[in-house]
Order: structure tokens, then sequence, then C-alpha cells
């Protein structure tokens, strides 16, 4: 069981971008705009479709958000690759928020799937992180996760066999 709390608030996030959660040289969350959530409603080490953990988080979608301007001029839509960029933010975070020591980066994705796009008038993403594997060596620390994106309820990105690890360098 975890030390830290199974929810976080926009200003907990913060605080995990600034180095201040899980500690200096630990896993981190990007700084807005990177960030790519605005809360992490749930978080277990043993719960999720496979018992192995899970994370779950929010993004409130707003016409003014920074990608929407560039990312197509006069046809607006987020950049998929934020979205999978936000799955793979959310595994990270949990395997600090296991308490396991390192920085994170992303190693891959297995397969990924977009069905839909985020455009300004939607109103919410929900993440949805299920992990398959989570696994701590004397020489490696890594999460192998399945991740959903849904925008206000439907999905539309689906990933599978994500892959997070945690260096102590």
């Amino acid at each position: 069981m975890s030390q830290f709390p199974t929810s976080f608030d926009k200003e907990g996030l913060l605080a995990c971008a600034r180095g201040e959660l899980f500690g200096p040289g630990n896993a981190q969350l990007p700084a807005p705009p990177m960030l790519m959530m605005d809360r992490i409603t749930d978080v277990s080490s043993d719960g999720g479709l496979h018992g192995k953990g899970h994370i779950t988080a929010e993004f409130d979608i707003t016409p003014d958000l920074w990608f929407f301007e560039c990312h197509f001029p006069g046809n607006p839509i987020m950049p998929g690759c934020l979205g999978l960029d936000g799955l793979w933010q959310l595994t990270g975070f949990n395997l600090g928020w296991r308490g396991w020591q390192g920085r994170g980066y992303a190693l891959g994705v297995g397969e990924v799937k977009l069905t839909g796009m985020v455009r300004p008038d939607r109103k919410m993403l929900t993440y949805k992180v299920d992990f398959t594997k989570a696994l701590q060596t004397r020489r490696l620390t890594m999460g192998v996760a399945d991740g959903v994106v849904e925008a206000d309820g439907e999905v539309i990105y689906q990933v599978k066999d994500m892959k997070v690890a945690l260096s102590e360098g």
C-alpha cells in the first residue's frame, strides 16, 4: 500500500511536476502546458482489470487550450500524440506513487488506435490505465499497461503494451 493518497487535485499534480511529491530525482509529471491532466481520480497498485494496478485521470477541455490554435489552423484538433503522452505520464506517475525510485521515461507502445478526435467543443477527457505488469528488480523498474482515452464518455484512443521505466541515472 502506498503512503500517498489515491486521488490528486491540480495542486497535487503541480507539486509532482515540481519534484516535490516523490522527492528529488524521482518520477515527476511535466509542467503545463505539457501536463495533460487536471486531476487524478483514482490510483492503485493492485486494482484495475488485471489486479496489477491502475490509474484514472481527467483533463478539462476548453477552446483556448494551446494546441488548438496551431493544430490545425482553421481545423483545430488535439494531436493524438498528446493523448498518448497523457497515458505515458500517468503510467510513470503510478510507478512513483508505488514508492519506486528513479526518473520516468517512456520506452514505447505496442499498438495505438485512434478512433475519434478532440475538438474544442469537447468538455472532458478521461484517461484509464490498467497495468498488465509492474516489476522492480535490481536492474529494472518498469510498468507495462493498456490504456483508453475517452472524450465525453466516448472511447477515442486505445493503446496496448505501453512501457514506462524508472531509471536512477
